[in-house]
């Protein structure tokens, strides 16, 4: 069984960081209030979660003005698309051999 687990990767474990790494593995870019309201989570909550994702390189951020309003984009890396790629296929490689 250990086998099957060495491609999940324990900074996917929380359900807020899987969901942040969904909605950026399939879009191009999300901004701050979309992925809030996507995962229905609080301004804090979600800021906690990205920046321990920015911290392993898994996704990159983009902070510009619209108007003179601040607007925060957040994209995958090549890093995060990779690891989280792996993960989702150990999870479902366990999944069919269990």
């Amino acid at each position: 069984m250990k086998n099957i687990l060495k491609n999940i990767n324990k900074v996917f474990d929380h359900r807020i960081r899987l969901g942040i790494m969904s909605a950026l593995f399939v879009n191009e870019s999300i901004d701050f209030n979309s992925l809030k309201e996507l995962l229905g989570v609080t301004d804090g909550n979600l800021a906690s979660h990205i920046k321990a994702l920015e911290k392993m390189n898994y996704i990159k951020v983009n902070k510009q003005f619209i108007g003179k309003k601040p607007n925060t984009r957040y994209r995958c890396s090549s890093e995060g698309k990779i690891a989280f790629k792996k993960h989702i296929e150990a999870l479902e490689n366990l999944i069919n051999n269990t």
